[in-house]
């Protein structure tokens, strides 16, 4: 796990731990029952409640295995919260040209490009080094994207074209990270994960575009689902490690399934009026 998701386990299992009026062990379903009761009275989301759940969860089944203690665990099936499904919200054609238009900065161009025709996560843009950029196939190497997971990815011209303009003009430095700030303190160092979330926020403030880096991403495997590339594809690409990740975005591809139905409908109307004929004669 990335060393934040570990933070994240470890304060969320310190929270129950300290709430909790038993030791570890004594701790039955009625107690994690009463537990999502004081979460949700704090107003936190079911979202995060669910993570705290996870989080218990994981921790007892740790203690079962690893530490063949014999206790069951508390967090029995059915506990969790129910959650909306929403679709992934994606940019539309000019939604994208306005938001384009509105980057002036050479640097945020390639990066924002490259959510945009790569569909690379704000983390493996931030992350991102010199050596993993192959042009002369033009494709880029992912390494420990999320999951641990390295996958290639490819650089469309547009894209390649925004990276080579940023690169011509990054500074000279040691630095791999591809990547840095421009201004103050830590000038020259590589730019953060929030770093470049605040880019993207003021970018969309400016346009007047609700836009994310992760609405980047989902508008790049709308625009690949609409012109027919194949949905194991598209899964490839983004790194998902369940094809079912990847499906949500065909609920949403009316392009798509529009072109699908009128295709379909075609053959079938013919078929329809070559027995209607014969049946008349």
């Amino acid at each position: 796990m990335a060393s934040h998701t570990v933070k994240n386990y470890l304060h969320r299992l310190k929270l129950f731990i300290v709430w909790a009026a038993v030791p570890v062990e004594a701790v039955a379903s009625q107690d994690v029952k009463d537990y999502i009761d004081v979460l949700l009275e704090k107003r936190l989301a079911p979202q995060t409640i669910n993570a705290h759940l996870i989080a218990i969860r994981r921790f007892y089944s740790y203690l079962r295995n690893e530490e063949e203690l014999q206790l069951s665990n508390p967090v029995i099936k059915g506990l969790a919260l129910r959650l909306p499904s929403p679709l992934p919200k994606h940019l539309r054609d000019n939604d994208v040209e306005g938001f384009l238009l509105s980057i002036k900065k050479v640097r945020d161009m390639a990066i924002f490009m490259l959510m945009l025709r790569c569909g690379l996560r704000v983390e493996e843009v931030a992350h991102l080094t010199l050596e993993s950029i192959d042009y002369r196939r033009n494709q880029i190497m992912v390494r420990s994207g999320k999951g641990a997971k390295d996958r290639v990815v490819y650089i469309s011209n547009d894209a390649a074209e925004a990276l080579a303009v940023y690169l011509q003009k990054r500074p000279v430095t040691k630095e791999q990270k591809i990547f840095l700030v421009e201004k103050g303190c830590c000038k020259g160092q590589p730019i953060s994960v929030r770093g470049i979330q605040k880019r993207i926020e003021y970018y969309s403030k400016k346009s007047g575009i609700p836009v994310s880096c992760h609405r980047l991403r989902h508008t790049m495997a709308t625009q690949l689902l609409n012109a027919d590339a194949d949905l194991v594809t598209i899964q490839d690409l983004l790194g998902h490690s369940r094809i079912e990740t990847t499906q949500r975005y065909s609920r949403l591809s009316n392009l798509k399934a529009q072109r699908d139905y009128y295709a379909a409908m075609e053959k079938v109307m013919k078929k329809t009026d070559t027995e209607t004929i014969r049946v008349t004669h």
